[in-house]
C-alpha cells in the first residue's frame, strides 16, 4: 500500500456571503473520513489573508455547507449511522487530501498543525454547531482552559497525545507503526452506505488505491493528521482565531449549575487548595458533627432519668421522612424547608432540656402555656442561692445556649441537605435501607436493653405537648367549673370549726418534707431515730399525735402550689390555677378561721421577702415576712431565716402576747429547702437573739457547690436539714404550748430526684399534735397511725381532699 505522509493540517473557516449547497466533493470527502462537513466556521480575521507566507486556498461561496445545520437530514442521518470513530485507511486520506482546493476545510501547511474533526457525535468535545460542550478542552472563546491538550502557541503540554513533530507519545491510543493497541479496536463497523461512498470517494482520484473495507481493523500507518475523535483533543483549536468559537446559551454550559451541589461550584483557591488533606478530614468531621447533632435532637430523652446509651441506637422515623422530603424537593423549596427544619429541630431541643430541668426539679414536664412564668420564679431563687451576680451570669449562660442550639441544628441540618443533593442516588439508597430497617423493627418489636430499635420519640413527644397545650388553654375553663363547687361555701360562721373553738391551732409546713426522707433506707434509720425521739418528747410533755399520708399535686418545687391546694380544697397544680384561686372568693381553711370571728389568724412567712398581696386572700389578720421578723443574721442559701429563729419570733411576737382570742397561724419554715447547705444547728433558745449568733455556725457550715459534687452528700445534707426542722418545731410545741394547743404540720412536697431518685411519688407526711385528747378523738375513724411517723400502710389521701375532711370532723356535716 502506498504510505506517504503529509504535514499536519489545521482548520480554518470562512463566513460565507450567501448560503449555497454542500459541494459533492465536500460530502464525500467527509463521508470518506467518517468526519462530519459541519466544521467549526470561523469568522476571518483582517489578517488571515493568504499570502505567499501563508498560502491557505479560499473557499468558494459556492462550496460553503448549507446554513440549516450544515447538511440536511439525509446526510444527518448517514452521519448517524456510520461510526465515528473508525480510523481511515492511508489510502482514503491520500485521496481526501488530493481533491481539488474546492475542499470543505482549508487546510494550513505550517508543519505541526493537527487538523480539527468536523464531527461530533455524543460525548464528542465540541458540539455540531462550533460551540464547545462541557469538557472541552478549550473555553468559549478559543483559549485552552487548564488541562487542554496544547498551549496556545501549539506546542503540546506535557501528557498531549502527540509529540511536536507529529509522533504519538507512549500514552497515544495506537502505537507509532500504526498497530492499534489492544484496546483501540473500533467500536462498531460502518455501515455499508458509508463504506460505498467511502469506496466512490476513492475512486475519483487517478492513480489512488481501491478503498479497503473499512470495517477492517486498518494495517498501515493512519493519517497523523487525522487525529482520533474518541480522544478529548480531537478538537484542537487555532490560538490565531480566538474567536472562533461562540458559546450557544441553549446549550448545558449556559445552564446554571445547581447552587445545592457542591461540586457544581468552582475550585475557591486558599488553604483549602494548598492543604487537600486536611481539608478532606474538615468536611468528613463536619458532615459526622452533623449527623451527631440530628440524631441527638431526634433520639435524646426528655428526662434524664431516662438518659441512657440504649436511646441512641435507635432508627428515628422523623429522620428517614424528613430527609425523604428534603431529597424530593425542588433546590428552593429544599433550601427553606432546611433551614425551617433545623430551626425546629433546635426548639425541640430546648423544648427537651427545660424537660430535663422541669423532671429533675417538678417531676413533671415543662408546660408551654403555664410555666413561662416560673421562669422569673428560677431567676429569684438564683438570686438567693448563688448572688445577684451568679444569677446573672446562669442567664445570660442560658440564652447563649439557646441561640447555639438553633444555630448549630440549623447549620447541621442545611449542610446535611446540600450532601443529599450532591449524592443523590447515594442518599436516596441509604434512605431506602433505612426506612426498610425501621419497618422492620418496629414489626418484630426489636428492643435494645428494654428501648424499641424503631423510634418515633420526637413525635410523640410534639404530639403528647400539642394534647397537653390544648388541655393548658382549656384549663382555666376546668378549674372555674371545679371551683364553682363548694361544700362549705354556705355553712354559717358560727357553725365552723366547732370543735376546735377556744384552741390555739398552728398550721406548719415544713420545706421538702417528703415520705423518701422516711422510707429511703439511706435515711430512714436517723430520720426515724428523730421521729421517735420526738414523739416520746411530746408524750413526756402531754402531747398525742397521729399520721398519715397526703399526695402533693407538686414534687421538687413549687411549695405554694401545695399550701394553696391544701388550704383550699382545690388541685392547684400550676401557676394560672394559682392566681385564679387569689383571684377568687374560695373560702381556705385559715379563711374559714377568719370568718368565724373566733380566732386571730397571723403568718409567719419567712420566705416571703417581697410585698405578698395574695396574703389577703387566705384570711391572715397580718403576716409577718422576713423583714418583719427582726432577724439580723446570715442567709443559709436559700431560707433567709433559720427556722428556730422563725419560732422564737413568732413567740415574741404574737403566741407569747396576752390576746382576746386564741391564735390560728400559718407557719412556714424554710431552713430545710434546696439547697441543703449550709444547715442551722439548734442552739439554746435564750442564745438565739437577733439572729447574729448564726454568722458563726453559717461560717463553719458546707459549700453546697462542694455538696452538690456528691448525690450521697446531697441526701445526707438533706437529711440533716429535715431532722433540724423537725426538731425546732417539735422543741417549740414542747416547751410553748399548753393544753389549748393544737399543730397540724406536714411537708408540702418530695424533694428533687437527687435525693429521691427515678421511681419516688408525691407523698408527704403529715401529724396532728393536739393535748386534748379529744380532738384526736374525732380522727379517729381516718385510720392514721399513732405517732409522727406513719406507717407505710397509713391512708394516702390527695392533698385537696384535706380541707372538707377536716372542716368536717371539726365541725358540722357540710350543706348539701
Amino acid at each position: 500500500m502506498n504510505e506517504r505522509r503529509r504535514p499536519a493540517v489545521r482548520t480554518v473557516a470562512v463566513l460565507s456571503p450567501r448560503p449555497g449547497p454542500p459541494h459533492p466533493h465536500q460530502a464525500t470527502h467527509g463521508r470518506t473520513f467518517g468526519l462530519s462537513h459541519t466544521s467549526s466556521r470561523q469568522l476571518p480575521d483582517k489578517d488571515d489573508t493568504p499570502t505567499a507566507e501563508d498560502p491557505t486556498p479560499t473557499v468558494l461561496p459556492e462550496q460553503q455547507p448549507a446554513e440549516d445545520g450544515h447538511r440536511d437530514d439525509a446526510h444527518r442521518d448517514d452521519e448517524e449511522a456510520a461510526p465515528a470513530d473508525t480510523e481511515p485507511d492511508a489510502g482514503e486520506a491520500t485521496a481526501a487530501q488530493d481533491t481539488a482546493p474546492g475542499a470543505s476545510a482549508a487546510q494550513d501547511t505550517a508543519p505541526g498543525a493537527s487538523a480539527a474533526q468536523d464531527t461530533t457525535k455524543p460525548g464528542d468535545a465540541s458540539a455540531t454547531d462550533g460551540t464547545p460542550k462541557p469538557g472541552d478542552a478549550s473555553t468559549t472563546d478559543g483559549t485552552p482552559k487548564p488541562g487542554d491538550a496544547s498551549t496556545a502557541d501549539g506546542t503540546p503540554e506535557p501528557g498531549d497525545a502527540s509529540a511536536t513533530d507529529g509522533t504519538p507519545k507512549s500514552a497515544d491510543a495506537s502505537a507509532t507503526d500504526g498497530t492499534p493497541k489492544a484496546d483501540d479496536a473500533p467500536e462498531t463497523a460502518p455501515g455499508p452506505e458509508a463504506a460505498a461512498e467511502a469506496e466512490a470517494g476513492a475512486g475519483a482520484e487517478a492513480g489512488s488505491e481501491a478503498a479497503p473495507d473499512t470495517s477492517a481493523v486498518p494495517e498501515s500507518d493512519p493519517d497523523p493528521a487525522v487525529p482520533d475523535p474518541s480522544t478529548p483533543d480531537a478538537a484542537v483549536p487555532d490560538p490565531d482565531t480566538p474567536d472562533a468559537a461562540v458559546p450557544d446559551p441553549d446549550t448545558p454550559d449556559a445552564a446554571v449549575p445547581d447552587p445545592d451541589t457542591p461540586d457544581s461550584a468552582p475550585a475557591r483557591p486558599g488553604w483549602r487548595g494548598k492543604h487537600p488533606d486536611a481539608a478532606r478530614v474538615l468536611a468528613w468531621t463536619a458532615t459526622g458533627i452533623a449527623v451527631a447533632l440530628v440524631l441527638f435532637a431526634l433520639l435524646v430523652p426528655n428526662d434524664l432519668a431516662r438518659f441512657t446509651p440504649s436511646r441512641f441506637v435507635r432508627i428515628p422515623a422523623e429522620g428517614i421522612l424528613g430527609a425523604a422530603l428534603l431529597l424530593v424537593l425542588p433546590p428552593k423549596p429544599r433550601r427553606i424547608l432546611a433551614v425551617v427544619g433545623g430551626v425546629g429541630l433546635g426548639l425541640l431541643t430546648i423544648l427537651k432540656f427545660l424537660d430535663m430541668g422541669f423532671y429533675w426539679s417538678l417531676e413533671r414536664p415543662f408546660d408551654l402555656v403555664l410555666d413561662w412564668v416560673l421562669l422569673d420564679d428560677a431567676e429569684s431563687f438564683l438570686k438567693d442561692s448563688i448572688g445577684g451576680g451568679g444569677a446573672l451570669a446562669v442567664m445570660i449562660g442560658a440564652i447563649a445556649l439557646a441561640v447555639a442550639v438553633i444555630a448549630l441544628m440549623t447549620w447541621s441540618v442545611v449542610r446535611l441537605t446540600r450532601l443529599m443533593a450532591s449524592r443523590r442516588h447515594f442518599a436516596g439508597r441509604t434512605l431506602l435501607v433505612l426506612g426498610t430497617a425501621w419497618m422492620t423493627c418496629s414489626v418484630l418489636t426489636l428492643e435494645v436493653a428494654g428501648v424499641p430499635v424503631a423510634s418515633r420519640s420526637a413525635a410523640t413527644l410534639l404530639e403528647n405537648r400539642a394534647h397537653a397545650v390544648r388541655a393548658g388553654i382549656k384549663d382555666g375553663q376546668a378549674f372555674a367549673r371545679q371551683a364553682s363547687v363548694d361544700a362549705f361555701a354556705d355553712t354559717p360562721s358560727d357553725q365552723l370549726l366547732t370543735g376546735l373553738r377556744g384552741k390555739d391551732v398552728i398550721f406548719a409546713f415544713i420545706e421538702s418534707y417528703g415520705r423518701s426522707a422516711i422510707d429511703d433506707p439511706a435515711m430512714t434509720e436517723p430520720i426515724n431515730e428523730t421521729l421517735t425521739a420526738k414523739t416520746k418528747e411530746l408524750s413526756d410533755a402531754g402531747y398525742s399525735s397521729q399520721s398519715g399520708w397526703l399526695r402533693s399535686p407538686v414534687a421538687g418545687a413549687g411549695s405554694w402550689l401545695a399550701h394553696s391546694t391544701f388550704l383550699s380544697g382545690l388541685w392547684i397544680k400550676n401557676q394560672q390555677r394559682y392566681r385564679n384561686l387569689t383571684s377568687g372568693n374560695r373560702m381556705t381553711l385559715t379563711e374559714a378561721f377568719r370568718r368565724t370571728d373566733a380566732w386571730r389568724t397571723v403568718g409567719i412567712m419567712p420566705g416571703v421577702t417581697r410585698a405578698w398581696p395574695e396574703g389577703k386572700f387566705f384570711g391572715l389578720d397580718h403576716i409577718y415576712d422576713s423583714r418583719e421578723l427582726g432577724y439580723q443574721g446570715p442567709k443559709f442559701s436559700w431560707s433567709p431565716v433559720p427556722d428556730q429563729y422563725s419560732l422564737a419570733a413568732f413567740e415574741r411576737l404574737e403566741h407569747g402576747k396576752k390576746h382576746s382570742k386564741p391564735l390560728m397561724s400559718e407557719i412556714i419554715l424554710t431552713s430545710s429547702h434546696n439547697p441543703w447547705a449550709p444547715i442551722p444547728k439548734t442552739i439554746p433558745e435564750d442564745q438565739v437573739g437577733d439572729g447574729s449568733v448564726y454568722d458563726a455556725i453559717h461560717d463553719a457550715g458546707k459549700d453546697p457547690k462542694e455538696v452538690w459534687k456528691d448525690p450521697a452528700k446531697v441526701r445526707d445534707e438533706y437529711r440533716k436539714a429535715i431532722q433540724y426542722s423537725v426538731t425546732s418545731l417539735v422543741d417549740y410545741v414542747a416547751k410553748h404550748g399548753n393544753k389549748n394547743t393544737v399543730l397540724v404540720f406536714l411537708g408540702d412536697h418530695q424533694p428533687n430526684r437527687t435525693v429521691t431518685g427515678d421511681k419516688a411519688g408525691r407523698d408527704v407526711p403529715i401529724a396532728i399534735v393536739a393535748h386534748d385528747q379529744g380532738v384526736l378523738d374525732r380522727i379517729s375513724d381516718w385510720g392514721w397511725t399513732d405517732g409522727l411517723k406513719p406507717a407505710s400502710d397509713a391512708p394516702e389521701w390527695r392533698m385537696d381532699t384535706f380541707r372538707d375532711r377536716f372542716l368536717t370532723a371539726y365541725g358540722p356535716e357540710p350543706t348539701s
